[in-house]
């Protein structure tokens, strides 16, 4: 959803920018096309590979556009760094693992391409996806995989994948994919057995929602008046991350432990829902089929 969220953003000129997953700079590209010679553009992304590419290379020539490698989460710290505090004109998150994450084996993403099981979007951070299977609590796993990948299997993996390591540490992709192929008794059609595992592995071993949520929070308070925050989410726990939290933020709120209400136990929301929520066209989809689950929505800054 390219030329949707950039509209979403309402770019004006001058204004200041944060792009909060840089991946192969697409988004980032469009929003400086659309600045003018004062405009700011400031980037984030966890991947040292993203960081350290080639197309970041050539755009960091440019004044206007700045490349932080780490969260998100650590977006306020690096808007006050700046002196941005209240500045911002728009927020963009394209949330989720890149394609270039996807297609490269040795990353460890991919259930359908065997490479080392690693899935961190910072390879020089954290536990690889390997470490942290090999030392979860199996209650601790059950948990992951329900509530992250919504597995209805989740048990039987979860104990498969704890029997297996006791005999061999489970290190390669398709070793895990093989594994939970083998665990679950029911098959999708055109789905893949492993398909949510993964993601819910990813998602704990990258603290993903944990991240979102900080990041949508931070994102408000940096956000000028007028100004647009606009999220891209790929799989339902992250888009009602996003659905709640612009709800909560939106219309008047009250404090429930507080009977009776009273006028001035009522607040205003500081944001406003922008439209409908967006999904992915039918020529976008025929190029990209990865968008097909992309949901974006947008709110303002009141």
């Amino acid at each position: 959803m390219y030329a949707e969220s950039l509209q979403a953003l309402n770019i004006k000129a001058d204004g200041i920018y944060l792009d909060c997953t840089f991946g192969r700079g697409g988004h980032s590209r469009g929003i400086l096309e659309s600045l003018g010679d004062k405009g700011k553009l400031l980037a984030f992304d966890k991947d040292f590979d993203a960081i350290h590419s080639d197309y970041a290379k050539v755009m960091l020539e440019d004044p206007r556009f700045d490349l932080q490698h780490g969260s998100f989460a650590e977006l306020e710290s690096a808007v006050k760094a700046r002196n941005w505090e209240g500045r911002v004109d728009g927020v963009l998150m394209d949330l989720g693992v890149s394609s270039p994450q996807l297609d490269n084996a040795e990353r460890g993403f991919s259930f359908l391409r065997d490479g080392d099981l690693d899935m961190r979007m910072n390879t020089k951070a954290g536990l690889s996806a390997a470490q942290w299977l090999a030392q979860v609590d199996e209650a601790e796993l059950v948990r992951v995989l329900f509530e992250y990948g919504e597995e209805r299997f989740a048990r039987r993996i979860a104990n498969a994948i704890v029997s297996t390591r006791q005999e061999a540490p489970i290190v390669t992709t398709l070793q895990l994919a093989a594994l939970i192929s083998n665990a679950v008794p029911f098959k999708e059609k055109y789905k893949h057995p492993a398909t949510r595992s993964f993601q819910a592995i990813r998602i704990a071993v990258n603290q993903e929602l944990d991240d979102l949520a900080a990041v949508l929070a931070q994102g408000m308070a940096v956000l000028k008046p007028s100004g647009r925050l606009v999220a891209i989410s790929f799989h339902s726990l992250e888009d009602r991350i996003v659905k709640r939290f612009i709800r909560n933020e939106s219309g008047r709120k009250h404090n429930v432990g507080k009977l009776p209400i009273k006028e001035a136990d009522i607040e205003q929301g500081v944001l406003k829902k922008v439209g409908k929520a967006v999904r992915a066209g039918k020529e976008e989809l025929s190029l990209n089929p990865r968008a097909r689950s992309a949901i974006m929505r947008v709110a303002e800054r009141i």
